[in-house]
């Protein structure tokens, strides 16, 4: 029997008994004391410790991986790890309420940034959190208004004041299979709002693995599976005993949903502020992830590091990530710029030429490639697979080109050159407003600098200042954002700066397990080079065998547990 088969569509009835059983139960969890919620979630985290193993397996045989490779790393880590990562942390962090009333953070890891906002240091939390990505760093920035002194105030406002029950339909995101039941968690046990998930149909083949996780959730009737396509979705959103709207997927989802089919009645609501749907809305929903390469004096290796790195990020469960790297951007007369997409040719020809699982994928590559003069194209596919496609030197000025206004959602990398040279602070001052006013997105955005650069006072201030003004939900520096979204600490989602008008990467955050609220972004640094290697990077070995040994750290952290995590990392 296949593990990815697919259930069947929730008919109408069984939906209309879940959503009213669903709604009974939420009115009651808002009153669970913190110590039954804490146990709740150590049953939780030994209930997805149990389907772990074939829920992998299950995503493996859906996206044509071989379950023994070292590919199928990607699925323990994007799967079981972030999940068992975030009950955890939900713990820890509920344990902090029972002593502080809110999740802990220390003083000495707040600062003010240079405009006058706070900044909190969450990772690493302590020396043994820092074991799942050595040597990175990662802070949250507030929204003004936010300070030391007040800091409590924005955070976990659920347990400090909490609703009467709310219930949440969620529409899981079909790629990466932490999604859906981390959006859920962030739900319950973050803003306290029960949940009705309906699975993508991509992935719907995880749902009845989450049904038997979560079952003890099921059996407070504060957490439910259905399933179906766009009408089982709408009748779910829609119902009157659903409260709220979360979805992880496409714009066009939202819109469709907040303001009809596509069409001049849904641009007219959207040109008066009259949605359809008028219930509370959170939404991820993709990017244009730009790599941007801040010129300085990298060395051979170092470019090539950081080659291997950007490749990871194209490369990675087939290119079907938000995150995924998508714009290279690079300064147009910079000596260096050619060597930098060569070799994230050379590392992408190191990768594994994968399976196009999620639908569409093939006609909107040709949508890309097409009619491209310097199509570069990386990898000989194999029935239902599609090569990695480079187009490099794509001309800034023709801002209406799909490769600055859409999200491929395939293998393609674009670059494209802005006005530019060697110097890193004028280049900056241009790469800011392109990004914000040109690039379509708000989720997350990468800058490659040298830490030689950082030293000068002049480049050091112009970095901080793009940190602090790119309109990115979270700002990565010499690493991938993916890796603030496994952080799971750290909060993720589009910027907020979004409108529903024009909605962009979406709007609230999830993940976040310090309970923070009005952030404005996260922000994640690593080094020019890191040794061992991220695991992403093309042709890792050791990738399968460290994401497990991370999962099982997870389970119970422990030092006796580093020497093997350290040494299935230096498996490159």
């Amino acid at each position: 029997m296949s593990l990815a088969a697919i259930p069947p569509a929730t008919p109408s009835s069984a939906l209309e008994s879940v959503i009213q059983r669903v709604k009974e139960g939420s009115r009651a969890w808002v009153k669970l004391g913190l110590r039954e919620r804490i146990s709740l979630l150590e049953e939780l985290r030994q209930g997805f410790a149990a389907v772990a193993e074939p829920s992998v397996r299950a995503a493996c045989e859906a996206k044509g991986i071989d379950p023994e490779s070292a590919v199928a790393g990607e699925e323990w880590l994007g799967g079981p790890l972030v999940v068992l990562r975030n009950m955890r942390l939900l713990v820890e962090s509920l344990k902090d309420i029972q002593r502080h009333g809110v999740p802990h953070i220390p003083a000495s890891r707040l600062r003010t940034l240079e405009d006058g906002r706070l900044a909190a240091r969450i990772f690493p939390k302590d020396t043994l959190d820092g074991m799942l990505l050595p040597r990175n760093e990662g802070e949250v920035y507030f929204l003004p208004g936010v300070t030391a002194a007040n800091l409590r105030d924005h955070q976990a406002s659920f347990y400090r004041k909490p609703h009467e029950g709310r219930v949440c339909a969620v529409l899981g995101g079909g790629n990466v299979n932490s999604i859906p039941p981390a959006d859920c968690l962030y739900k319950l046990f973050v803003e306290g709002t029960a949940c009705v998930l309906k699975m993508n149909p991509v992935n719907a083949y995880l749902g009845p693995f989450l049904e038997k996780a979560f079952a003890p959730l099921a059996r407070l009737n504060v957490f439910a599976v259905v399933y179906g396509g766009v009408e089982e979705g709408s009748a779910l959103v829609y119902h009157p005993a659903v409260d709220e709207v979360h979805v992880t997927g496409s714009d066009r989802t939202h819109d469709a949903l907040v303001w009809g089919p596509p069409g001049p009645e849904a641009e007219a609501r959207r040109a008066r502020n009259e949605p359809l749907l008028k219930k509370p809305f959170s939404s991820e929903l993709g990017n244009i992830s730009p790599v941007v390469v801040v010129p300085g004096p990298y060395s051979e290796g170092e470019l090539l590091f950081q080659a291997d790195n950007i490749a990871g990020m194209v490369s990675n469960n087939a290119s079907f990530n938000c995150n995924s790297a998508k714009l290279l951007v690079q300064p147009r007369d910079w000596a260096r710029r050619s060597q930098v997409v060569d070799g994230v040719q050379a590392s992408l020809g190191r990768a594994a030429v994968r399976r196009a699982y999620y639908p569409g994928a093939e006609q909107r590559w040709k949508q890309f490639t097409e009619g491209r003069a310097r199509l570069r194209l990386v990898g000989t596919p194999g029935s239902g697979e599609l090569p990695y496609a480079l187009i490099p030197d794509v001309d800034p000025a023709q801002a209406e080109d799909r490769v600055f206004r859409q999200e491929p959602w395939c293998t393609v990398l674009s670059e494209t050159g802005l006005p530019g040279a060697d110097d890193p602070v004028a280049f900056l001052e241009k790469v800011v407003p392109f990004l914000n006013e040109k690039v379509w997105g708000t989720l997350n955005a990468t800058l490659i600098v040298h830490p030689k650069s950082l030293k000068d006072p002049t480049v050091h201030a112009a970095v901080e200042r793009a940190i602090r003004e790119l309109r990115y939900g979270t700002v990565a520096v010499n690493t991938w954002p993916a890796a603030g979204y496994a952080l799971v600490s750290l909060p993720w989602g589009g910027h907020p700066s979004s409108t529903p008008q024009d909605i962009q990467s979406g709007l609230g955050w999830v993940h976040n397990t310090l309970m923070l609220e009005d952030v404005e972004k996260a922000v994640i640094r690593a080094p020019l080079t890191n040794m061992p290697p991220p695991p992403w990077v093309p042709g890792h070995r050791g990738a399968r065998e460290l994401a497990r040994k991370l999962v099982q750290f997870e389970l119970g952290p422990s030092w006796l547990k580093v020497p093997g995590i350290a040494a299935a990392a230096m498996r490159r």
